[in-house]
């Protein structure tokens, strides 16, 4: 789906990522992600999803190809940098800091903001989101649930107040009802903030419902991609993916 009148936010153009010898997880990959769009990353288990997403994080080392961030090279910069450039992840299994509270966690993802009116500002707007991390503030992160945990996460990474959020499998492990709700704010960035996304997400119909376009990966390798319509129409995701 072309998005007309939109500059092109990251680029990833024949990524190749090992990591074990020469066996490569990410095999020359290339996507794209327009301003104010969503994309979906659509895969088994092993496909090379969360690779992509660390790739582009800065997280793993990359052995080809490149990553732009607004027509400048990124590939080489280190991950905090890259945080700062605008480059967010939330990632797979939360990576919280367990023993810490709710809000010290969230005031670590904006770490690299030095305002203080801009960090309360962000707190605030992060509360707004998911009210139940305002009630939870003063507790420890590791007593959270599942699912706040995961919204944990994401605050943490809006903190940051990214350019590119990307979400590697928000809706893993936790009650469905949770899960929606996750989803629900999602969409709500999107549409009403117009924030960038790259999501990677287990619930392929509800990734297509946020995503207006998404790639399919298999084996490190880009093997379909389009818009959501086109996918959900593609036996490749509706036999695979949707069980239909």
């Amino acid at each position: 789906m072309l998005i007309l009148g939109r500059s092109t936010v990251l680029e990833v153009n024949d990524l190749r990522v090992s990591y074990e010898g020469d066996v490569l997880a990410l095999q020359g990959v290339s996507i794209h992600v327009k301003e104010r769009e969503a994309v979906a990353l659509i895969g088994a288990n092993g496909a090379g999803k969360t690779t992509l997403l660390k790739a582009i994080a800065g997280l793993v080392e990359v052995k080809g190809g490149d990553i732009r961030l607004r027509g400048r090279s990124i590939a080489r910069t280190p991950p905090d940098e890259r945080l700062k450039l605008g480059v967010a992840l939330a990632p797979e299994g939360r990576r919280l800091f367990g023993r810490l509270q709710v809000r010290q966690n969230l005031v670590l993802g904006a770490y690299t903001k030095r305002d203080r009116a801009h960090r309360a500002r962000r707190l605030d707007f992060v509360y707004s989101l998911f009210p139940i991390l305002r009630e939870r503030a003063a507790q420890r992160a590791g007593t959270l649930s599942g699912g706040q945990q995961q919204m944990l996460a994401i605050g943490r990474a809006l903190m940051s107040d990214p350019r590119v959020l990307m979400l590697d499998e928000p809706s893993l492990g936790i009650m469905p009802v949770m899960a929606d709700q996750i989803i629900e704010v999602l969409q709500r960035l999107h549409r009403e903030q117009g924030l960038t996304i790259l999501l990677v997400e287990q619930n392929v119909p509800a990734a297509l419902e946020t995503c207006g376009r998404g790639y399919v990966l298999q084996t490190g390798r880009i093997v379909a991609e389009g818009s959501s319509e086109e996918l959900r129409a593609s036996d490749l995701v509706r036999k695979a993916y949707l069980g239909i």
